[in-house]
């Protein structure tokens, strides 16, 4: 009896191909025929009998079995593509009709920060990124993915998994690239006492880390964790959101200032602790409103220790629940928007209905985005081409920058 083929039509939106029905297989590309044992819609023991021209060699030994990446088999100019038409097609559905950039993709061992998972073993401990659609833990010390000096921390990972972690449990530790060395936080361990404290301690000592926080709490630091936004030094807390690559973030700073050229009195929106703030305020005065008080504080910090800005003010505000009125929008003639992956609806419709002419939008949503961009184009808007920046390489996430003008 002979075994069915699929033909792939299309890759889904976290990588896998998906056939007629739908079924989905991983590691396929479209327009290959393949074969496997069919479990429910999921085909497993996937076999190519006919390749896709943009079938490359994996560059990583751990593709495979890591869950980092989905796309590792595929062509670079087959991955940008195919990322442009995740966008394009979001926009499609919005009735959006687009132009896109040249986008970019940040180089591979670039990336500065990460989440990995830890657990005690028997004779030790071991730390990784999650297997491919399962909980189980891969190491991964060739990853193509990592800076280098991020790729180190997973020692640092292990050490904190036996001395705070339990077998039963998984130990997150999210590790950052800063100026000064790693930023190291660690959730999901045991609680805090006199000797894990002390142990913690000795590990963060021994490992010359920066920062290392237990629950967010700061239990050791010996330099301050600093991240370089335009002139200023600022140090985050625990946790923060930052840009993964700082190839990325430089190009979307680069498309966020073009959009504003000549601006002069800037409000950035959902701004953390300043990616875009202090490269805006070399040339504009800047009002910087975020969520995150601890973030808000950070970013006035460093205000306060930087030299030759304009001027920078910051509140903290639940933009979501409380966004900026169109009252309080006049004195700005633009805007930066930088929400999270929900996008901006409530923001985003005060800003219609302001007298704001001049706005950059930077998203990690496709969807979020395209709702957002129909509701300033039905209010009079006018879309700029778009730009992805592919800080996830080899992943589905997505990222983009646009911008829109209204005439007066």
């Amino acid at each position: 009896m002979s075994q069915k083929h699929w033909v792939i039509e299309r890759l889904g939106h976290h990588g896998d191909g998906v056939a007629e029905g739908p079924v989905f297989a991983p590691i396929t590309l479209p327009g290959e025929e393949v074969t496997g044992r069919l479990e429910s819609q999921q085909l497993e023991d996937v076999r190519i009998i006919k390749p896709s021209d943009a079938r490359v060699t994996p560059p990583c030994r751990h593709f495979r079995s890591c869950g980092g990446c989905s796309v590792q088999h595929a062509s670079d100019e087959f991955v940008s593509n195919w990322k442009q038409d995740i966008v394009r097609v979001a926009l499609s559905n919005q009735g959006i009709d687009a132009e896109f950039l040249a986008p970019h993709v940040s180089p591979p061992m670039t990336r500065r920060r990460a989440s990995f998972s830890a657990r005690r073993t028997k004779k030790s401990a071991m730390a990784g990124f999650h297997a491919r659609a399962s909980n189980a833990i891969v190491e991964i010390p060739d990853c193509k993915i990592l800076h280098p000096d991020l790729l180190a921390g997973t020692n640092i990972a292990c050490e904190l998994a036996q001395n705070g972690g339990s077998r039963k449990a998984e130990l997150s530790v999210s590790i950052t690239v800063t100026e000064n060395g790693l930023d190291v936080e660690a959730r999901g361990g045991k609680p805090l006492d006199g000797p894990l404290r002390a142990a913690l301690g000795d590990i963060g000592r021994r490992n010359r880390v920066a920062r290392l926080s237990w629950e967010k709490e700061v239990v050791f630091q010996d330099r301050p964790p600093e991240q370089r936004f335009g002139q200023a030094r600022v140090v985050p807390p625990p946790g923060a959101f930052l840009q993964a690559t700082r190839e990325g973030e430089l190009t979307l700073i680069e498309e966020v200032r073009a959009h504003l050229v000549g601006a002069k009195r800037v409000v950035d929106l959902f701004a953390g602790c300043g990616t875009f703030t202090f490269p805006l305020a070399e040339n504009a005065q800047v009002h910087a409103v975020e969520g995150d008080a601890e973030m808000v504080e950070a970013l006035k910090t460093a205000w306060r220790n930087v030299q030759g800005l304009k001027t920078i003010t910051a509140d903290s505000r639940d933009l979501f629940r409380d966004p900026l009125e169109a009252a309080e929008l006049t004195d700005f003639d633009a805007v930066c928007l930088d929400p999270p992956r929900a996008g901006a609806e409530a923001q985003v419709c005060a800003l219609a209905n302001s007298d704001v002419h001049r706005i950059v939008y930077v998203s990690c949503s496709p969807t979020s985005f395209a709702r957002d961009s129909r509701m300033l184009i039905d209010a009079g808007f006018e879309m700029s081409r778009v730009k992805v920046v592919d800080q996830f390489r080899w992943s589905p996430h997505v990222e983009l920058v646009a911008g829109f003008t209204r005439n007066a």
